[in-house]
């Protein structure tokens, strides 16, 4: 898949996955494929054979590593900033608060802020280490999204010690 693709795909997927971020959703406990959306980016990604820069090897993956660590940090911070709550039925709802968008934000500053110094490095950067940020991010967001859920779920209508 050509580079253009990649940077569509990603957009396209990016932009999904915002704009449902502030939709309430219900989460189900039956199994979902939560996990399918960024194995499929990083398959994406890791399928063309540029991913480090062959003239600079050191840095391409030192690069690659920082950019993956944002995309960890960012998943993470925006799971601990999406609000997770049961109605009154002990469905588990998730929505994305604004503290999550400003992690959106502040992840996409930083990946910029990777690129420039890659720029200014000489080191090229095909769109395969933002996609395998993003897939991170994901992954990282849904995981950590469904793990705090599967708490709220166990301790919905627990009798109270008494």
């Amino acid at each position: 898949m050509s580079g253009w693709l990649n940077i569509v795909a990603m957009i396209a997927v990016v932009v999904i996955v915002f704009a449902r971020q502030f939709m309430a959703q219900r989460i189900t406990s039956e199994g979902k494929k939560w996990w399918l959306l960024p194995v499929i980016l990083a398959v994406m990604a890791l399928r063309q054979p540029d991913l480090l820069d062959p003239a600079h090897h050191a840095a391409s993956a030192v690069l690659l590593a920082m950019t993956l660590l944002i995309g960890l940090a960012s998943g993470a911070a925006w799971a601990w900033t999406t609000r997770i709550w049961t109605d009154v039925d002990g469905a588990v709802w998730t929505k994305g608060t604004w503290a999550a968008a400003g992690v959106w934000l502040c992840g996409t500053a930083l990946r910029l802020g990777l690129m420039g110094i890659a720029a200014v490095l000489g080191v090229h950067q095909g769109s395969q280490a933002t996609l395998l940020s993003v897939a991170a991010m994901l992954l990282t967001r849904a995981g950590v999204t469904t793990w705090r859920a599967q708490a709220v779920q166990q301790t919905y209508r627990v009798p109270v010690a008494g």
